[in-house]
Protein backbone atom coordinates (compact mmCIF):
# COMPACT_ATOMS: atom_id res chain seq x y z
CA UNK A 1 0.00 0.00 0.00
CA UNK A 2 2.84 2.26 0.92
CA UNK A 3 4.57 1.92 -2.22
CA UNK A 4 1.64 2.09 -4.66
CA UNK A 5 0.97 5.74 -3.26
CA UNK A 6 5.03 6.66 -2.74
CA UNK A 7 4.85 5.91 -6.79
CA UNK A 8 1.42 7.69 -7.34
CA UNK A 9 3.28 10.78 -5.59
CA UNK A 10 6.40 10.60 -7.49
CA UNK A 11 4.71 9.88 -10.97
CA UNK A 12 2.26 12.41 -10.29
CA UNK A 13 4.15 15.60 -8.78
CA UNK A 14 6.98 14.24 -11.15
CA UNK A 15 4.56 15.26 -14.13
CA UNK A 16 3.09 18.81 -13.32
CA UNK A 17 5.66 20.71 -14.29
CA UNK A 18 4.32 20.43 -17.82
CA UNK A 19 0.91 21.81 -16.59
CA UNK A 20 2.69 24.40 -14.50
CA UNK A 21 4.09 25.59 -17.63
CA UNK A 22 1.13 26.33 -19.32
CA UNK A 23 -0.42 27.98 -16.28
CA UNK A 24 2.31 30.93 -16.31
CA UNK A 25 1.23 32.65 -19.89
CA UNK A 26 -1.32 35.08 -19.53
CA UNK A 27 -2.76 34.56 -15.62
CA UNK A 28 -0.87 36.20 -12.83
CA UNK A 29 0.64 33.43 -10.27
CA UNK A 30 -1.37 34.13 -7.37
CA UNK A 31 -4.32 33.99 -9.35
CA UNK A 32 -3.74 30.36 -11.24
CA UNK A 33 -2.65 29.29 -7.76
CA UNK A 34 -6.06 30.20 -5.58
CA UNK A 35 -8.04 28.81 -8.54
CA UNK A 36 -5.90 25.41 -8.44
CA UNK A 37 -6.84 25.10 -4.79
CA UNK A 38 -10.20 26.85 -4.61
CA UNK A 39 -10.99 23.85 -7.26
CA UNK A 40 -8.80 21.19 -5.61
CA UNK A 41 -10.79 22.04 -2.26
CA UNK A 42 -14.31 22.20 -3.93
CA UNK A 43 -13.68 18.30 -5.00
CA UNK A 44 -12.70 17.26 -1.88
CA UNK A 45 -15.93 19.33 0.49
CA UNK A 46 -18.10 17.19 -2.56
CA UNK A 47 -16.19 13.69 -2.43
CA UNK A 48 -16.11 14.19 1.73
CA UNK A 49 -19.58 15.45 1.95
CA UNK A 50 -21.32 13.39 -0.32
CA UNK A 51 -19.42 10.05 1.34
CA UNK A 52 -19.77 11.18 4.62
CA UNK A 53 -16.37 10.70 5.34
CA UNK A 54 -15.93 14.93 6.55
CA UNK A 55 -14.21 15.13 10.25
CA UNK A 56 -15.52 17.62 12.34
CA UNK A 57 -12.44 19.73 13.40
CA UNK A 58 -12.28 21.57 16.98
CA UNK A 59 -10.82 25.31 17.04
CA UNK A 60 -7.42 23.25 17.30
CA UNK A 61 -7.28 21.54 13.88
CA UNK A 62 -8.82 24.39 12.34
CA UNK A 63 -6.13 26.77 13.71
CA UNK A 64 -3.50 23.82 12.06
CA UNK A 65 -5.39 23.57 9.17
CA UNK A 66 -5.25 27.32 8.17
CA UNK A 67 -1.31 27.16 9.21
CA UNK A 68 -1.37 24.32 6.26
CA UNK A 69 -2.83 26.63 3.94
CA UNK A 70 -0.20 28.95 4.52
CA UNK A 71 2.72 26.72 4.53
CA UNK A 72 1.80 23.94 1.83
CA UNK A 73 -0.95 25.64 -0.28
CA UNK A 74 -0.06 29.63 -0.17
CA UNK A 75 3.58 30.71 0.49
CA UNK A 76 5.29 27.76 -0.70
CA UNK A 77 4.15 28.00 -4.17
CA UNK A 78 4.54 31.47 -4.20
CA UNK A 79 8.10 31.44 -3.19
CA UNK A 80 8.97 29.01 -6.43
CA UNK A 81 7.19 30.17 -9.20
CA UNK A 82 8.38 33.57 -8.30
CA UNK A 83 11.78 31.83 -7.88
CA UNK A 84 11.38 30.36 -11.04
CA UNK A 85 12.17 33.86 -12.80
CA UNK A 86 15.38 34.29 -11.35
CA UNK A 87 17.01 31.07 -11.44
CA UNK A 88 17.43 27.75 -13.31
CA UNK A 89 14.03 25.12 -12.55
CA UNK A 90 17.23 22.90 -12.03
CA UNK A 91 18.58 24.37 -9.19
CA UNK A 92 14.81 24.82 -7.40
CA UNK A 93 15.10 21.13 -7.30
CA UNK A 94 18.04 20.69 -5.91
CA UNK A 95 16.97 23.09 -2.99
CA UNK A 96 13.72 21.36 -3.35
CA UNK A 97 15.61 17.52 -2.63
CA UNK A 98 16.46 19.44 0.93
CA UNK A 99 13.24 18.71 2.28
CA UNK A 100 14.08 15.29 3.55
CA UNK A 101 17.02 16.21 5.50
CA UNK A 102 14.59 19.12 6.85
CA UNK A 103 12.05 17.30 7.88
CA UNK A 104 14.28 14.88 9.32
CA UNK A 105 15.91 17.87 11.93
CA UNK A 106 12.25 19.46 12.50
CA UNK A 107 11.40 16.27 13.58
CA UNK A 108 13.89 15.93 16.15
CA UNK A 109 13.68 19.07 16.86
CA UNK A 110 9.95 19.37 17.45
CA UNK A 111 8.68 15.68 17.72
CA UNK A 112 11.88 14.65 19.59
CA UNK A 113 12.47 11.51 16.82
CA UNK A 114 15.66 10.30 16.34
CA UNK A 115 17.60 11.17 13.31
CA UNK A 116 18.05 7.78 11.26
CA UNK A 117 21.68 7.74 10.05
CA UNK A 118 20.28 6.28 6.94
CA UNK A 119 17.82 8.94 6.21
CA UNK A 120 20.19 11.21 6.31
CA UNK A 121 22.84 9.37 4.17
CA UNK A 122 20.12 8.99 1.69
CA UNK A 123 19.30 12.46 1.53
CA UNK A 124 23.13 13.36 0.69
CA UNK A 125 23.44 10.91 -1.92
CA UNK A 126 19.91 12.19 -3.50
CA UNK A 127 21.10 15.57 -3.35
CA UNK A 128 24.66 14.76 -4.98
CA UNK A 129 22.85 12.89 -7.82
CA UNK A 130 20.69 15.80 -8.36
CA UNK A 131 23.91 17.87 -8.79
CA UNK A 132 25.19 15.59 -11.11
CA UNK A 133 21.57 15.72 -13.23
CA UNK A 134 21.80 19.07 -13.39
CA UNK A 135 25.35 20.10 -13.64
CA UNK A 136 24.80 21.39 -17.05
CA UNK A 137 22.04 23.98 -16.42
CA UNK A 138 23.89 25.11 -12.95
CA UNK A 139 27.28 25.39 -14.43
CA UNK A 140 25.70 27.95 -16.96
CA UNK A 141 24.27 29.59 -14.61
CA UNK A 142 26.54 33.01 -13.26
CA UNK A 143 25.80 34.22 -10.11
CA UNK A 144 24.05 37.15 -9.18
CA UNK A 145 22.21 38.92 -7.00
CA UNK A 146 18.81 37.94 -8.15
CA UNK A 147 20.49 34.60 -8.03
CA UNK A 148 20.76 34.93 -4.45
CA UNK A 149 17.01 36.31 -4.16
CA UNK A 150 16.12 33.08 -6.37
CA UNK A 151 17.71 31.10 -3.83
CA UNK A 152 16.11 31.97 -1.13
CA UNK A 153 12.68 32.45 -2.04
CA UNK A 154 13.08 28.56 -2.80
CA UNK A 155 14.78 27.74 0.34
CA UNK A 156 11.41 29.64 2.27
CA UNK A 157 9.60 27.51 0.21
CA UNK A 158 11.35 24.25 0.96
CA UNK A 159 10.95 25.05 4.66
CA UNK A 160 7.35 26.00 4.37
CA UNK A 161 6.77 22.37 2.76
CA UNK A 162 8.78 20.60 5.46
CA UNK A 163 6.43 23.00 7.76
CA UNK A 164 2.92 21.68 6.60
CA UNK A 165 4.72 18.21 6.14
CA UNK A 166 5.07 18.36 9.99
CA UNK A 167 1.76 19.91 10.63
CA UNK A 168 -0.10 17.41 8.74
CA UNK A 169 1.86 14.27 10.88
CA UNK A 170 0.27 16.52 13.81
CA UNK A 171 -2.83 16.38 12.68
CA UNK A 172 -2.89 13.04 11.68
CA UNK A 173 -1.74 11.81 15.15
CA UNK A 174 -4.61 13.42 16.67
CA UNK A 175 -6.83 11.02 14.68
CA UNK A 176 -7.73 13.66 11.48
CA UNK A 177 -7.52 12.28 7.84
CA UNK A 178 -5.55 14.07 5.52
CA UNK A 179 -9.01 14.28 3.22
CA UNK A 180 -10.17 16.30 5.72
CA UNK A 181 -7.62 18.67 6.74
CA UNK A 182 -6.13 18.91 2.77
CA UNK A 183 -9.80 19.90 2.11
CA UNK A 184 -10.14 22.80 4.98
CA UNK A 185 -6.19 23.67 4.03
CA UNK A 186 -6.62 24.28 0.62
CA UNK A 187 -9.81 26.67 1.34
CA UNK A 188 -7.58 28.55 2.96
CA UNK A 189 -4.49 28.65 0.81
CA UNK A 190 -7.21 29.74 -2.06
CA UNK A 191 -9.19 32.35 0.45
CA UNK A 192 -5.10 33.84 1.29
CA UNK A 193 -4.32 34.27 -2.51
CA UNK A 194 -7.28 35.60 -3.51
CA UNK A 195 -7.03 38.37 -0.64
CA UNK A 196 -3.53 39.04 -1.56
CA UNK A 197 -4.62 39.68 -5.05
CA UNK A 198 -7.55 42.04 -3.64
CA UNK A 199 -5.53 43.77 -1.49
CA UNK A 200 -2.40 43.79 -4.26
CA UNK A 201 -4.57 45.12 -7.30
CA UNK A 202 -3.60 41.49 -9.12
CA UNK A 203 -6.24 41.12 -11.84
CA UNK A 204 -7.86 37.76 -11.22
CA UNK A 205 -7.76 37.45 -15.53
CA UNK A 206 -8.89 33.90 -16.44
CA UNK A 207 -7.79 32.43 -19.97
CA UNK A 208 -10.50 30.31 -21.84
CA UNK A 209 -8.31 28.21 -23.77
CA UNK A 210 -8.24 24.33 -24.20
CA UNK A 211 -4.28 24.73 -22.51
CA UNK A 212 -4.94 26.62 -19.64
CA UNK A 213 -8.18 24.79 -18.52
CA UNK A 214 -6.82 21.52 -19.11
CA UNK A 215 -3.85 22.03 -17.48
CA UNK A 216 -5.44 23.61 -14.14
CA UNK A 217 -7.84 20.42 -14.07
CA UNK A 218 -4.78 18.27 -14.07
CA UNK A 219 -3.20 20.53 -11.44
CA UNK A 220 -6.44 20.62 -9.32
CA UNK A 221 -7.33 16.99 -8.80
CA UNK A 222 -4.31 14.20 -10.13
CA UNK A 223 -1.77 17.02 -8.78
CA UNK A 224 -3.80 18.81 -5.54
CA UNK A 225 -6.57 15.97 -4.80
CA UNK A 226 -4.77 12.71 -5.58
CA UNK A 227 -0.74 13.94 -5.12
CA UNK A 228 -1.33 15.84 -1.65
CA UNK A 229 -3.54 13.28 -0.52
CA UNK A 230 -1.09 9.99 -1.07
CA UNK A 231 1.44 12.04 -0.35
CA UNK A 232 0.42 13.37 3.00
CA UNK A 233 -0.93 9.92 3.75
CA UNK A 234 2.43 8.63 3.62
CA UNK A 235 3.67 11.53 5.18
CA UNK A 236 1.82 10.04 8.62
CA UNK A 237 2.36 6.45 7.97
CA UNK A 238 6.27 6.34 7.07
CA UNK A 239 7.26 9.96 8.74
CA UNK A 240 7.72 13.26 7.33
CA UNK A 241 11.84 12.40 6.57
CA UNK A 242 11.25 9.18 4.36
CA UNK A 243 7.98 10.56 2.67
CA UNK A 244 10.04 13.89 1.64
CA UNK A 245 12.37 11.30 -0.33
CA UNK A 246 10.16 11.97 -2.97
CA UNK A 247 11.50 15.36 -3.76
CA UNK A 248 14.45 13.88 -4.94
CA UNK A 249 12.58 11.42 -7.24
CA UNK A 250 10.32 14.27 -8.65
CA UNK A 251 12.92 15.65 -11.06
CA UNK A 252 14.09 12.11 -12.07
CA UNK A 253 10.59 11.09 -13.75
CA UNK A 254 10.47 15.20 -15.25
CA UNK A 255 13.74 14.62 -17.09
CA UNK A 256 13.02 11.25 -18.56
CA UNK A 257 9.91 12.63 -19.86
CA UNK A 258 11.49 15.88 -21.14
CA UNK A 259 13.60 13.33 -22.72
CA UNK A 260 10.68 12.04 -25.20
CA UNK A 261 8.98 15.54 -25.31
CA UNK A 262 11.54 17.99 -25.38
CA UNK A 263 14.79 15.70 -26.80
CA UNK A 264 16.61 15.96 -23.31
CA UNK A 265 20.19 14.20 -23.44
CA UNK A 266 21.03 12.13 -21.22
CA UNK A 267 25.33 12.26 -19.67
CA UNK A 268 27.59 9.95 -18.15
CA UNK A 269 27.45 12.51 -15.35
CA UNK A 270 23.21 12.60 -15.39
CA UNK A 271 23.74 9.38 -15.28
CA UNK A 272 25.72 8.81 -12.73
CA UNK A 273 23.77 11.53 -10.92
CA UNK A 274 20.56 8.91 -11.48
CA UNK A 275 22.50 6.19 -9.95
CA UNK A 276 23.07 8.47 -6.95
CA UNK A 277 19.75 9.12 -6.82
CA UNK A 278 18.29 5.24 -6.79
CA UNK A 279 20.50 4.42 -3.82
CA UNK A 280 19.42 7.57 -1.85
CA UNK A 281 16.14 5.64 -1.97
CA UNK A 282 17.40 2.33 -1.32
CA UNK A 283 19.32 4.27 1.59
CA UNK A 284 16.23 6.22 2.88
CA UNK A 285 13.86 2.86 3.03
CA UNK A 286 16.07 0.29 4.50
CA UNK A 287 15.09 -0.74 7.54
CA UNK A 288 17.90 -0.18 10.55
CA UNK A 289 19.15 -3.44 12.09
CA UNK A 290 18.38 -4.34 15.07
CA UNK A 291 21.06 -5.95 17.15
CA UNK A 292 20.64 -8.81 19.27
CA UNK A 293 20.46 -8.36 23.11
CA UNK A 294 23.40 -10.32 24.66
CA UNK A 295 22.76 -10.83 28.25
CA UNK A 296 25.58 -10.75 31.02
CA UNK A 297 26.11 -14.08 32.70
Amino acid sequence: MNLGLYLLTVLIWGTTWIAIKLQLEVVAIPASIAYRFALAALVLFAVLLVSRRLQKLDVRGQLICLAQGVCLFCLNFMCFYTASQWIPSGLIAVVFSTATLWNALNARLFFKQRIAANVLAGGALGLLGLGLLFWPELGGHRPSQQTLIGLALALVGTLCFSAGNLLSSLQQKAGLKPLTTNAWGMLYGALLLSGYCLLSGTPFAFQWSSGYVGSLLYLAIPGSVIGFTAYLTLVGRMGPERAAYCTVLFPVVALNISAFVEGYQWTAPALLGLVLVMLGNVLVFRKPRVLPVTKLA
